[in-house]
């Protein structure tokens, strides 16, 4: 919410705006249409979350609107969450990212599981960030991976981790709320537990008593890039 154009904090803001127009959607005020947003000859910029899928409040930014890199920053951090939709449009690049997948499978309407997912995620797995993507997908959408695990619409809502290789399932949805049990599914991923455990049975039970297991394939990794595709090639790379 700016008083004029020709303010410099909103020049920065365009910048801004620019950079990130594909990860927000940018809208500016000026004169009357947002006298009643701000204190007169003092300009704010506010992010207002996706109400469909969290329950955080409108934030003021509280820094300077004449540091562009302060700004690019924090409006970076606002706009490309840390829980994403994952779509059949957007699915080869967030495959490209490199990262296993923990996917929250939802029904269309459901938008409840979603915040609670996003809410648990902030509280308690923002160390896990750089190890593993968020992501929520549509469980009418993606019902071939669903069917993978032995599931269907009916089973909804459910988590599930995507190594690329195999796909393991969250065994108990309502588990989410027990501190710290999602975050161990997380773990026993990088240990290897889960893998172990899909195919020779859990480890609490005596090597006796168990029963190989198989894992479903990965689904999503189809979605990749293939590596056959071709690339144009300038003459300097020839």
């Amino acid at each position: 919410y700016f008083d004029r154009r020709d303010q410099p904090e909103y020049n920065i803001f365009r910048r801004v705006a620019t950079n990130l127009k594909d990860d927000c959607q940018f809208l500016v005020g000026f004169d009357e249409a947002s006298r009643q947003m701000h204190p007169p000859g003092q300009p704010i910029v506010v992010f207002r979350p996706d109400k469909d899928r969290s329950n955080d409040l409108d934030e003021t930014y509280p820094g300077s609107l004449t540091n562009f890199d302060e700004l690019h920053i924090w409006a970076a951090e606002k706009c490309v969450p840390l829980v994403r939709e994952i779509t059949f449009e957007n699915a080869e690049e967030l495959t490209e990212e490199g990262l296993p997948f923990l996917i929250l499978f939802h029904a269309p309407e459901d938008k409840e599981s979603i915040k609670r997912f996003n809410e648990i995620v902030q509280s308690d797995l923002l160390s896990e960030k750089q190890s593993i993507n968020f992501l929520t997908a549509d469980g009418k959408k993606f019902a071939h991976p669903l069917h993978h695990l032995g599931k269907d619409a009916e089973d909804l809502p459910l988590i599930a981790i995507d190594s690329f290789r195999h796909m393991y399932l969250f065994p108990d949805y309502k588990d989410i709320e027990v501190p710290g049990q999602l975050k161990q599914f997380i773990q026993d991923l990088y240990s290897g537990k889960l893998h172990r455990e899909f195919h020779y049975g859990p480890e609490s039970i005596p090597d006796t008593e168990k029963s190989p297991t198989t894992p479903p394939e990965s689904t999503f990794r189809k979605l990749a890039p293939s590596k056959n595709r071709y690339t144009l090639l300038t003459r300097d790379e020839l």
